[in-house]
């Protein structure tokens, strides 16, 4: 079936934010007076969403969690968005995608992708935009997708994700959607592309 509908996740794919997201935690573990993440502990956060990742970190200290939930609601996201870079052809392969597929995206942030979006001035291109802040069961469930096919009115055969990380496929495998494995060539996927315009080269693409 021809491709309909584009779906990015955000972190490691639009964005490299693990700087971002290791300032981000590392503040929260240091306002409780706990020392920063480990190598693998920033790897966590880096594809699950916020309770998830407070839970894990604070794993060792559960009088805290519930505290530290609330502390992050109030903290500012604003200052951290200065660590966050965008992939240099997402733009371009925005534009390109732009006249003739609808584009999501499904992703385990909660309130701060808008803000992201709206910095980055990418809010235009976006006919759906889930978060885990908006649906009941963030990724690997696939409420998310489903709720964006269901709004772009086609099927999981007309659509493709585009993912980074083992949660990315098991997300799309959960609704049978084909993957493909951004910046991860040990990643199991349909495809793998080092660059979003690799992308424009593959058999699916309706040619422009």
């Amino acid at each position: 079936m021809p491709l309909k509908v584009v779906i990015f996740d955000c972190d490691g794919v639009m964005f490299d934010s693990l700087a971002t997201n290791q300032a981000y935690y590392n503040h929260i573990l240091a306002h409780f007076g706990h020392p920063a993440m480990s190598a693998e502990e920033l790897a966590y956060v880096h594809i699950h969403h916020v309770m998830d990742s407070i839970h894990y970190l604070f794993r060792n200290h559960p009088d805290d969690v519930e505290k530290a939930d609330q502390y992050r609601q109030t903290v500012d996201y604003t200052p951290f968005l200065q660590h966050m870079t965008i992939e240099p052809d997402l733009r371009e392969f925005l534009d390109y995608l732009k006249p003739n597929y609808q584009i999501a995206i499904s992703t385990n942030r909660t309130n701060t992708m808008l803000p992201i979006l709206e910095l980055f001035d990418l809010e235009q291109y976006f006919t759906k935009v889930m978060t885990a802040g908006n649906l009941k069961n963030p990724k690997p469930h696939p409420e998310a997708l489903e709720t964006i096919l269901a709004h772009c009115q086609c099927s999981a055969d007309e659509a493709i994700y585009i993912g980074d990380s083992m949660v990315d496929r098991e997300h799309s495998a959960n609704i049978g959607m084909r993957l493909i494995a951004f910046k991860n060539p040990e990643l199991p996927a349909e495809y793998h592309v080092k660059s979003f315009m690799e992308i424009t080269k593959l058999p699916f693409m309706n040619r422009q």
